[in-house]
């Protein structure tokens, strides 16, 4: 059951993309490249080449079409409430599932937005974040701002670089946005990992402290039962 399950659930999802690629302004761009080589044809130009034509006219309308876009979610009014980030975080890992991203910067997101959820996951960890008011303000940045603002410069570039090539390739540009906002988000993770063993530590130290205390407590004891057995005075 299991198995028909997953091959109905991987059918429709090829069936989806399919169906997105026919609907997509890529495909339609190319077609009706392609209807402009079946009237060369019709009208005597094309000749026996005529499938090359319509194939090479289709295709260079398809790679000239412009992306399939998606709006890059706009939140609200900035919030620190950690539900709210939490309910945003949402927002934009779905954003980031109906975009076409190449695949290292997509493990990279994924990586981040997996750290991020980490962090504001309810409990005991999103409650040390929130004692980090700049913690919390580094997620809000990546979550609301840094990582939407990547993804929709990278999509709208891609385009542009087909047309003219730059000096740099758009997917090396957002792989490296990408590398950079793990990085930040990995040095919130260390820092609060560092509060923690910090605190822990210092327990230590007090736990040490208050056992040397005791000892030494416990051996001015002995000694005042040795000398009142002997009878000697008190040592001053």
């Amino acid at each position: 059951m299991a198995t028909s399950d997953g091959a109905r659930a991987k059918g429709s999802s090829v069936a989806g993309r399919v169906l997105g690629y026919l609907e997509s302004g890529r495909n339609l761009t190319g077609s009706t490249a392609a209807l402009g080589g079946l009237l060369l044809t019709f009208a005597g130009f094309a000749g026996a080449y005529w499938p090359v034509v319509v194939g090479g006219l289709y295709g260079a309308g398809a790679l000239l079409a412009p992306p399939r876009r998606p709006p890059a979610p706009a939140f609200e009014e900035p919030s620190s409430r950690l539900d709210e980030l939490r309910a945003d975080l949402v927002t934009l890992r779905a954003y980031l599932e109906r975009v076409e991203l190449p695949a290292a910067a997509a493990e990279r997101l994924r990586a981040l937005t997996g750290l991020l959820e980490g962090l504001l996951a309810p409990g005991w960890v999103s409650e040390a974040l929130a004692d980090d008011p700049e913690g919390v303000h580094v997620v809000a940045r990546a979550v609301r701002r840094d990582v939407p603002d990547s993804v929709d410069a990278y999509l709208r570039t891609r385009w542009w670089t087909r047309l003219a090539p730059g000096a740099r390739a758009p997917e090396e540009e957002l792989e490296r946005q990408a590398a950079l906002l793990h990085g930040e988000a990995q040095a919130l993770v260390d820092t609060l990992r560092e509060a923690e063993e910090l605190r822990q530590r210092s327990h230590t130290r007090y736990l040490e402290d208050r056992g040397c205390g005791a000892a030494r407590a416990e051996e001015d004891r002995g000694g005042s039962a040795a000398r009142a057995e002997t009878g000697r005075p008190p040592e001053p």
